[in-house]
């Protein structure tokens, strides 16, 4: 049988091995999950939409919602007196799709 000998990684891949490990933490609660899902599905929201769709607390939602735009992983627009939530990458998404898809064991 022969051997497989690892490669080193080289410096791009390793970076984006970083970023999505990022993300990976970044969304890695229900609450979060949950706010991601339901801006895939409307683009733009308020925090009192997400409540209402969510059933948490504003409170809390809130800060959800002020982590992950923090880190990154959602843009706030003000529209008039409400501050729009939305999604600032595809690529989150698109690893939370791959992950529901994934065949494990669960």
């Amino acid at each position: 049988m022969p051997s497989i000998k690892p490669t080193a990684i080289n410096p791009q891949e390793a970076e984006k091995l970083e970023r999505i490990a990022y993300i990976l933490k970044t969304v890695a609660h229900p609450l979060r999950l949950g706010i991601v899902h339901l801006l895939e599905q409307h683009p733009r929201l308020n925090v009192t939409d997400i409540c209402e769709a969510l059933g948490y607390e504003q409170s809390l939602v809130s800060h959800h919602l002020q982590n992950m735009k923090l880190k990154g992983i959602l843009s706030v627009k003000r529209d008039g007196r409400s501050m729009m939530y939305s999604l600032k990458e595809r690529d989150v998404s698109l690893i939370i799709e791959c992950l529901e898809n994934c065949q494990c064991n669960m």
